[in-house]
């Protein structure tokens, strides 16, 4: 089974940024693809950003590109989503995810429903 734990999130100004971490156990990562997504109120769940298993391959929003950059380190079982420019539009409760492949890792981050494995979730807003 496996465990996620993000964290990092927080109350930050138009502009700000911040750096979420997820924090993984009970299984080997090498073979996962992680995935950060959000939920607004109101709003369905919606991928933000997705990498592979090698970090060779990563699938954004249209809405977060050139602004979020997700990255791994599996030797420390964390995958994290460094965050700039941050807009009012992002404020919402982010969740990491993990599933083995069965799609593209743009495929997968368009489709939350894959993902078994969930954190509880870190709770970003962006306020002036």
């Amino acid at each position: 089974q496996l465990q996620l734990v993000e964290s990092g999130g927080g109350l930050v100004q138009p502009g700000g940024s911040l750096r979420l971490s997820c924090a993984a156990s009970g299984l080997s990562l090498d073979y996962y693809i992680f995935g950060w997504f959000r939920q607004a109120p109101g709003q369905e769940r919606e991928g933000v950003s997705c990498i592979s298993s090698s970090s060779g391959s990563t699938g954004y929003a249209d809405s977060v590109k050139g602004r979020f950059t997700i990255s791994r380190d599996n030797a420390k079982n964390t995958v994290y989503l460094q965050m700039n420019s941050l807009k009012p539009e992002d404020t919402a409760v982010y969740y990491c995810a993990a599933e083995l492949p069965i799609a593209t890792v743009q495929g997968m981050c368009d489709a939350p429903r894959i993902f078994r494995s969930w954190g509880q979730g870190t709770q970003v807003t962006v306020s002036s």
